[in-house]
């Protein structure tokens, strides 16, 4: 794969970290980074992606009550630039959970899948440096924003009870985000980027509401021979505590901070075809409120890229 000029701004501007996922449980990092590389985000015409992800996250007292949750979602990506300045992206996740419920009433395996929630978005370029020899544009800054939509399934339930919020596919909020980036090119081989964003939460018909964050990431890619490439990535998110219901009830082991390093793996198969691997790792998490652990999130996803 060859780094392209302007790519990683454009990718970085859309850090849905939680795209489409809820804060409380969401991954950190940039999905359409992970999921386009340099090469698609740059490009004009149609990019499509298909990843799987596992998420895995414990909160609350594990000598009280406690659950672990455990998410494998497949999310097929749609992107479309219209020209070298504007770009759209749509994401469709499909989310299968499984919950391990520790209490005083016993333990308690729980399962649900769905239709996770959808995310629209677009990206613009605000500024770009002239070009410079093979380096090409060697700055670039990007504006994104976007929505992710009420439209993942909400209301599941095991015998006439609503399950539990953080096993329901989707969100049943619509939540509003928009964020900055930028890239610079540091030689035809490499390349840094930036970026951050603001996600401004919704509450659904059940009274919850997940709670706003605020999401950082930076990158370096580096070009590994003729067909591979690879990239390091440093993930920083903090996010408020999630409300239970329409009075604003927090709950306590929900929010906080926490980075990740991230390091990616990506192999051009030839025919536009990119397969890509990469784990995301929790370096520090004292900084989450009450009782949580996040582990280590797995991604491996296949990527096709329209001929230049």
């Amino acid at each position: 794969m060859r780094i392209g000029p302007c790519l990683g701004a454009l990718v970085l501007a859309l850090v849905s970290s939680s795209a489409a996922e809820a804060c409380s449980i969401c991954r950190c990092g940039d999905p359409t980074f992970n999921s386009l590389g340099s090469d698609g985000v740059a490009q004009t015409g149609f990019r499509s992606a298909l990843d799987w992800d596992q998420v895995r996250k414990s909160q609350g007292d594990p000598a009280d009550e406690s659950e672990s949750l455990t998410e494998r979602r497949t999310t097929l990506l749609l992107a479309y630039g219209v020209n070298e300045r504007l770009g759209l992206f749509v994401r469709i996740p499909y989310s299968d959970r499984s919950m391990d419920v520790k209490s005083e009433g016993g333990n308690e395996h729980l399962h649900a899948a769905g239709l996770a929630d959808p995310e629209i978005s677009g990206q613009l370029l605000l500024w770009s440096s002239p070009f410079e020899g093979d380096v090409g544009a060697r700055a670039s800054v990007f504006a994104v924003a976007g929505v992710k939509t009420p439209w993942g399934q909400n209301d599941l339930s095991r015998q006439g009870e609503r399950l539990d919020e953080h096993l329901q596919p989707g969100t049943g909020s619509s939540d509003w985000f928009a964020g900055l980036a930028g890239s610079y090119q540091l030689n035809p081989r490499s390349a840094l980027f930036a970026s951050t964003q603001y996600r401004r939460t919704g509450r659904n018909d059940a009274g919850y509401r997940y709670g706003n964050a605020f999401l950082a990431n930076a990158a370096y890619e580096h070009k590994l021979g003729a067909r591979g490439d690879a990239v390091l990535g440093l993930n920083f998110r903090n996010a408020g505590r999630d409300q239970v219901d329409t009075l604003g009830t927090a709950d306590p082991d929900t929010g906080g901070s926490m980075f990740f390093v991230t390091p990616q793996l990506l192999f051009d198969a030839g025919r536009g075809w990119v397969l890509r691997i990469s784990a995301q790792v929790p370096i520090t998490q004292h900084g989450l409120n009450g009782f949580q652990e996040e582990k280590t999130v797995l991604n491996l996803g296949i990527t096709h890229l329209s001929k230049k």
